[in-house]
Parts: structure tokens; C-alpha cells; sequence
């Protein structure tokens, strides 16, 4: 299997619209690797659409616990276990994920106790092993290590940027960032960089359009990057691709893919992906979902 990380959700933001994309979720195949980075909302069918079957679940990484990076976490899991998963699944994440992992399977308690003894199913509370991490090393397996680096999304303190290394190939994730100098030190010379980015002009329509006014534009301007800063970052590491996803607004109908590029090329020159949900990115560049 060659490496390739899949955008499955790259919307930014828990709601979802008539014929929008769906929130957070990524997947990286590496090394032979399945790893599941982040869990909104379409995660279970996004995996399956990628042409992966749910009994492969392997690794799951979360960078921080708002809503659209976790939501579907459980069911991931759940769904995967009724389509055949017997093979223990890892999970990682900031503090509060296992309490988050507990809370499900007791709300699903009576659906898991039917299943193990109507239909033979392994305990699936048996299976999971939840690891909480904080900045540093979070696992080193075979070839394959990550790191995790506390970024800026105020006012979540736990919430990780996150690097896969495996053979010389290395992929970075921001999670959810304002603009945050120090990625660039821990993005350096990574082959991928997936990047959260925002446009300023699509805030205006954003909070308008979801009714939380002044306190929302606040929450967005102090917690996330515009594209021009995901383009900074990028260049100051000098990575090889620049990917961006989590888009803030993703499905505002006046804002295309030129207009994404137009803000980044301001400060990144490098090649530049603007996510869509299905994408497939490669080391020789994206093919159209």
C-alpha cells in the first residue's frame, strides 16, 4: 500500500449545510499504517469511501476535543466493531479523551452487552486502548513516530499539532491554530503540511449567517490562521506541500478555490493544495476525488 492521506471532512466547524463538506477528518495511510486523524461528523463513511475496510482500524489520533474534531469518534468505533473488527484499536488524544471514551460505550452499554451475547462479538470495550498525551513523543511503533506540539486555540489549552514520521516521509497536522510561530520549527522540512486557514472576508458572512454576531468573529479571529499565516508558516519550514483544510467559511458560496489561492500565494510560492472532501494527496501531488 503507498502512503497517501485522504481528506475526508474539511470543513471547519461542527455544522453542516445542504451539499456542504463535512467536518474535520483525515486519513493517512503510511508505512502500511491506517491512522484516522481527528473524528467529525462523516468519518465512518469517508473511511469507507476511501476504499478501506472498517476491520482495518488501526491507529486513531484526535488533536483536541471540540465537537467537530470528536463527534463521531465513538461511533468510528462502534461501527467498526459491528462490520467485524476483532483486532485491538489505539487512541490517542489530550486529556478528557478517555472520560469521553468511557461516557460512550456506558451510553451504548445495552447495544454492546445484546450484541457479545446474541451474536458472538468480541467485548469492544476489550478492545480500545485510550492513550492521553501532551506535548513530546506519543508513540514510537516500528518505523512509525509522532510528536505532539501544544498550539494556540484558545480557550482549549489541550489541543495538538501532530507529526507522523516514518522511512523519511513526514506529514504535519496544525489541528486548530491562530497563527503560531513555533509550528514552523516543528513543521521543518516535513514533506506535507495540512494547515487550518480562514478567510477574513467569509467571516463577516459566516457569523452573520449563524447567528452568534460579535462573540463568534472574536472566537474566530483569536483561535485560527487566516491562509496568508498558514502560508507563512509553511515557507518558514520549508516544507514541500502546503495543504489547507479546516476552512473557515468552506461553504460560502461566494468564495472558490482562486480566492483560497489568492491569499495564500501572498506568502507561500511552494506547492499548494486547497482541500476538498475525497481528496487524495500523494508525494507526486493530489488526485480529484
Amino acid at each position: 500500500m503507498s502512503d497517501r492521506l485522504v481528506l475526508l471532512g474539511t470543513k471547519g466547524g461542527p455544522a453542516i449545510r445542504p451539499g456542504g463538506p463535512w467536518p474535520t477528518s483525515t486519513l493517512l495511510e503510511l508505512g502500511g499504517r491506517m491512522i484516522v486523524v481527528d473524528c467529525g461528523l462523516g468519518v465512518t463513511r469517508g473511511v469507507t469511501d476511501a476504499g478501506l475496510s472498517l476491520k482495518a482500524l488501526d491507529l486513531i489520533f484526535v488533536t483536541h476535543l471540540h465537537s467537530d474534531h470528536v463527534l463521531e469518534l465513538g461511533p468510528l468505533i462502534h461501527t467498526a466493531w459491528t462490520a467485524g473488527l476483532a483486532t485491538p484499536v489505539r487512541l490517542f488524544g489530550p486529556v478528557g479523551l478517555n472520560r469521553y471514551w468511557q461516557s460512550f460505550v456506558q451510553a451504548l452499554e445495552f447495544d454492546i452487552e445484546i450484541r457479545i451475547l446474541d451474536e458472538g462479538r468480541p467485548d469492544l470495550r476489550a478492545l480500545v486502548e485510550v492513550v492521553e498525551f501532551g506535548e513530546g513523543d506519543v508513540l514510537h511503533d516500528g518505523d512509525l513516530s509522532v510528536t505532539a506540539l501544544r498550539v494556540d486555540h484558545p480557550p482549549v489549552t489541550e489541543c495538538f499539532a501532530l507529526r507522523f514520521e516514518n522511512r523519511g516521509t513526514s506529514i504535519v497536522f496544525s489541528a486548530d491554530t491562530a497563527f503560531f510561530p513555533p509550528l514552523a520549527d516543528f513543521a521543518r522540512g516535513a514533506d506535507i503540511l495540512l494547515h487550518e486557514a480562514m478567510l477574513a472576508e467569509g467571516v463577516e458572512r459566516l457569523v452573520a449567517r449563524t447567528g452568534n454576531g460579535a462573540r463568534l468573529r472574536e472566537h474566530l479571529m483569536a483561535s485560527h490562521s487566516l491562509a496568508s499565516e498558514a502560508g507563512t508558516i509553511a515557507a518558514r519550514a520549508g516544507v514541500g506541500r502546503l495543504v489547507l483544510n479546516h476552512l473557515i467559511p468552506a461553504d460560502d458560496p461566494d468564495i472558490g478555490e482562486a480566492d483560497w489561492v489568492e491569499a495564500v500565494r501572498k506568502t507561500w510560492n511552494g506547492p499548494l493544495t486547497i482541500g476538498r472532501d475525497g481528496l487524495v494527496v500523494t508525494d507526486k501531488g493530489e488526485d480529484a476525488p
